[in-house]
C-alpha cells in the first residue's frame, strides 16, 4: 500500500508561526494546479506493484482550490494509479473557506475526510498566530461541517502564550461537543525566520513556555482518553475506525509520493523532495523535469527513521524488526541507549518492542534523537 500526497502552496496570509512552503498570490495558482496534475502522471511509474489507499491534499491551504480543481487532481491519481476501493481522501481546509455551498460542493467530490485547521476558538490566539478566520467562523464552520462529512478532524494548538491550562481545556471541550472523531494537537513551536520568532526576539509576544506546553500535553491526553480516543501517535487522537489512514502510513514507514513544490516522497530506500519555488517549480514540469533532489538511504538513516518514528506511536519500535532489517549490532546498541530512559520510566519493553510511558512520550522526540546511531558500519 502507498499514498499520495499533493501539497497545495497557496494561503490568504502568512501566520505568524508557519515556516511551510506557500505563497500569498493566487496569480499562479490556475498554472500551477495544471502541472499537479502534469507531475502526477509523469511519476505514475514509481509506485509500481502499490495500491494507493490514501490521497492527502495538503497545504498551504488546499480549501482554496474549487471542488472542479481537486477533482480533476483526483481523476488524475485514478488515471495513472492503481487506488484501493474505497480510499481515504483528506483534505485540509481552514474554517473560513467552509461555506455552506463550499461545504456541499466538497461532498459531492470523492473526498471523504476534513481536517480543519481550528487552532483555537479563542480571539485572542487567533489574531496573535494571524489567523484568517475568527472565533465565531471556527464554530460555524464545524456546525455545518457535520452535516456533510463524519470523518472530520479538527488541528488545535497548544503552549499559545497567555493560554492557560482552564482555556485549554475549554478549547478541548468546545472541539469535542461537535462529536468530531479525530482530533490532532500540536505544541506551538518557534521556527526560524517566522514572524512568531521575530516578535519573540523583539519583545512583542511572550516566548513559548515549553514546561506549560508538557503540562498542556498531559492534560489533552488525559481529557482525550477518557472521551474515548487513541493517542496513537504523539500528536494525533482518534476514535476506533477514525485513525487517519496517511498519517498512521507515514509513521509506520510505508511509500508515498510527494506531488507540488516542496513536497517529500519516500520509497523505502531514498528520500527526495521537490524544489521550494512555485516558478521553478512550474517551469520544470513544463519541461517534463521533475524539479526534485534525492537522497539514498543508508542502514544507519533508516534505523534512525524507525526509531524517530516508532516511538512517537502506539507501535513502538519493535526489537525484532530492528535486529532483522538493521543488523544485531544495533538491537544492541538500541538496547544500552534505552537503558537510561528505561530506569527514568519514560521507555519500557513490552511484547519484544520500547514503547514510551505517558511520562515520557512528550519527551519522545527528545529521547528517539538520544537513541540515534550516528557512524555505525
Amino acid at each position: 500500500m502507498a499514498g499520495i500526497y499533493i501539497h497545495i502552496p497557496f494561503c490568504k496570509q502568512a501566520c505568524h508561526y508557519c515556516d511551510f512552503h506557500f505563497s500569498t498570490s493566487l496569480k499562479k495558482k490556475d498554472e500551477l494546479v495544471q502541472c499537479l496534475a502534469k507531475e502526477i502522471a509523469l511519476r505514475k511509474d514509481e509506485l509500481q506493484n502499490k495500491t494507493v489507499e490514501t490521497i492527502y491534499f495538503g497545504g498551504g491551504t488546499p480549501s482554496l482550490l474549487t471542488a472542479g480543481e481537486l477533482q480533476l487532481l483526483i481523476n488524475e491519481v485514478y488515471n495513472n494509479y492503481n487506488v484501493v476501493t474505497n480510499p481515504e481522501i483528506t483534505l485540509e481546509a481552514n474554517p473560513d473557506d467552509l461555506t455552506p455551498k463550499r461545504l456541499s460542493d466538497l461532498s459531492n467530490t470523492p473526498i471523504n475526510r476534513l481536517s480543519i485547521g481550528i487552532q483555537s476558538f479563542f480571539q485572542r490566539d487567533l489574531k496573535l498566530m494571524n489567523r484568517a478566520h475568527n472565533a465565531d467562523e471556527a464554530k460555524t464552520c464545524l456546525s455545518l461541517a457535520t452535516k456533510y462529512f463524519d470523518n472530520i478532524s479538527v488541528d488545535l494548538i497548544y503552549g499559545i502564550p497567555g493560554l492557560s491550562n482552564e482555556e485549554w481545556i475549554e478549547n478541548i471541550e468546545i472541539g469535542l461537543s461537535y462529536n468530531v472523531p479525530h482530533i490532532s494537537c500540536y505544541a506551538l513551536t518557534v521556527e526560524p525566520k517566522t514572524a512568531l520568532e521575530s516578535f519573540i526576539k523583539k519583545g512583542v509576544v511572550e516566548n513559548v513556555d515549553d514546561d506549560l506546553a508538557q503540562e498542556q500535553f498531559h492534560l489533552l491526553v488525559e481529557k482525550l482518553e477518557a472521551e474515548g480516543f487513541t493517542n496513537y501517535e504523539l500528536s494525533n487522537f482518534g476514535k476506533p475506525n477514525f485513525f487517519s489512514k496517511n498519517n498512521s502510513a507515514y509513521w509506520q514507514g510505508k511509500p508515498y509520493l510527494g506531488i507540488g513544490p516542496s513536497a517529500h516522497s519516500f520509497d523505502g530506500a531514498k528520500r527526495s523532495w521537490n524544489v521550494r519555488n512555485n516558478s521553478k517549480y512550474i517551469k520544470s514540469i513544463h519541461q517534463d523535469i521533475l524539479p526534485m533532489e534525492t537522497e539514498v538511504l543508508s542502514v544507519t538513516d533508516k534505523y534512525n527513521e524507525y526509531i524517530m518514528t516508532g516511538l512517537r506511536t502506539i507501535w513502538g519500535v519493535s526489537l525484532k524488526k530492528v535486529e532483522t532489517e538493521f543488523g544485531k549490532n544495533y538491537k544492541d546498541y538500541l538496547l544500552r541507549q534505552s537503558e537510561i530512559y528505561i530506569n527514568q520510566h519514560l521507555l519500557y519493553i513490552e511484547d519484544d518492542k520500547i514503547l514510551t510511558t505517558k511520562k515520557g512520550k512528550f519527551l519522545s522526540d527528545g529521547i528517539a534523537s538520544n537513541l540515534f546511531k550516528i557512524n555505525l558500519s
